[in-house]
């Protein structure tokens, strides 16, 4: 098999693990993750229950970091941001238009991206690819 990309967008805040845990929580109780039909009781036993394999979902990754790591979020840095973007503030339209951000995404890690609109933040992007 080989690693799956996932994405998700959610509102902006400025604590990003509090976004993260909010999204996890929405990802779990929609059921939409490998492992699902397993009947999990929280998003803990669902990733123990996937062993190595994961989720397949943001129920992967459990905090955010400042550097790219296993099941870990980690967001893009400035220099990241200008060569995918060509911006330090993109937007809903700038990254549904570029594809090579991906590039920078490794299995079982996430990365993030703060979406403007306006020049205020509005939206985070959470991307990544599953262990396998």
């Amino acid at each position: 098999m080989g690693a799956e990309p996932y994405d998700y967008t959610v509102p902006y805040e400025n604590d990003i693990q509090n976004a993260l845990e909010k999204l996890r929580a929405k990802v779990f109780e929609s059921g939409n993750f490998d492992g699902a039909e397993l009947g999990p009781a929280t998003p803990e036993e669902a990733l123990e229950m996937a062993e190595e394999d994961g989720t397949r979902s943001i129920l992967d990754i459990t905090q955010v970091t400042n550097e790219p790591d296993f099941c870990c979020a980690a967001p893009f840095s400035s220099a990241e941001l200008q060569r995918h973007f060509s911006t330090g503030k993109p937007t809903r339209a700038d990254i549904e238009k570029s594809h090579d951000f991906w590039e920078d995404i490794e299995r079982g890690h996430c990365r993030y991206v703060i979406l403007y609109d306006g020049g205020e933040p509005k939206q985070i992007h959470f991307a990544g690819y599953s262990f396998d």
